[in-house]
């Protein structure tokens, strides 16, 4: 439910602007426009950090994002509200979207300052649904997407014994939220804020763009130097999360100037948005090119890896495996949506894929 960690970029990188020399230490900020600080939480993982932001609102502060309900995350701000001399409390929480790592502290925060929820209705509910796996048994639909999608007895295992440790890295949601919807103007401070909506990365993200402040809060839209996880989830089997994904990254172009300061969920603040987008979408394109040729004999979507990410994947380690196999069904979807493959189930009821 994060980024994918795969270098699957082949083109000519574009020569994105940093302006800021480092980013801010966990437990500090960086202010990078004014009313505007950046702050970092750690993450327990290879990508091992969120950026988080407050904005300056009125009498006290709202923040987007939270960070991953995690013993570390927790001790972040706590050091966090220690040095705030201004003792200013959080207004809001906006939240750009329901994976952990953004929504995981979510519940604390608003509750330790009583203030609202802010995300788009379907983050919102996606995540109740998840956190409701907690303690359940792996359901068999699942268990049928992974066997159909090639995986070995022991990665199903591995599967089913990992199942239902979303709602861990979060705290308890409010039972109650302020729902934002894309287009949606909002006033924080002194600034308006505009409410645009990308899907592909997950169900409803919401971005934060100021006009006045040409800044771009991008979530997991865009980022920097990683692509982001584009997957199809055992829960709807048959979705097209990439092609709703490209759709995103052309929307973003049309709606947001190219001067604007993105501020990305991680890796660093940057310049560049435009040259960005057209990156990830060519990059794309090229990501397909190599499975078409790759499905020109059958294909499980465990055998198309290397053609996507340029490596193998090892079963043993559940989370890659399950974040690899998501996206090559996204690529694959994305193709047999086109009509431009075909599917069939083999003798063990494995889907077997290849160019029509």
């Amino acid at each position: 439910m994060t980024d994918t960690p795969f270098q699957r970029e082949r083109l000519e990188k574009p020569k994105l602007i940093y302006p800021f020399e480092k980013p801010p230490e966990v437990g500090n900020v960086l202010k990078v426009a004014p009313g505007v600080v950046w702050m970092r939480m750690p993450l327990p993982m290879a990508l091992n950090h969120i950026n988080v932001w407050c904005l300056e609102d009125n009498t006290g502060w709202t923040v987007v994002d939270t960070g991953m309900r995690t013993d570390e995350t927790l001790a972040a701000w706590r050091a966090l509200f220690a040095k705030t001399t201004e003792q200013r409390p959080l207004t809001r929480v906006f939240v750009t979207h329901m994976h952990p790592d953004h929504i995981g502290m979510a519940g604390w925060l608003t509750r330790k300052f009583n203030c609202r929820l802010w995300m788009t209705r379907l983050e919102y509910l996606n995540c109740r649904v998840l956190t409701a796996d907690t303690g359940r048994e792996a359901p068999e639909d699942g268990v049928k997407f992974y066997r159909k999608a090639g995986w070995s007895d022991g990665a199903v295992e591995n599967y089913q014994a990992r199942f239902g440790n979303f709602g861990k890295r979060i705290h308890a949601l409010p039972e109650s939220y302020h729902r934002i919807k894309d287009g949606e103007e909002v006033r924080i401070g002194a600034n308006i804020w505009r409410v645009i909506v990308g899907t592909g990365h997950s169900p409803e993200h919401a971005c934060l763009y100021c006009k006045e402040l040409k800044l771009l809060i991008s979530g997991d839209q865009v980022l920097p130097r990683i692509s982001s996880n584009v997957s199809v989830q055992p829960t709807e089997p048959d979705a097209d999360p990439m092609h709703d994904w490209l759709e995103s990254l052309a929307k973003i172009k049309r709606e947001v100037p190219d001067d604007v300061l993105v501020l990305p969920s991680h890796n660093d603040c940057f310049r560049g948005l435009h040259a960005r987008l057209d990156y990830l979408a060519a990059s794309q394109e090229r990501t397909l090119d190599r499975l078409r040729k790759t499905l020109k004999e059958p294909r499980r979507a465990i055998d198309v890896f290397a053609a996507l990410f340029g490596r193998s994947i090892d079963e043993t380690d559940g989370s890659l495996l399950n974040l690899a196999t998501g996206e090559s069904l996204a690529c694959l979807n994305y193709l047999l949506h086109r009509g431009e493959i075909g599917r069939e189930l083999n003798d063990a009821g494995v889907a077997m894929y290849q160019m029509v």
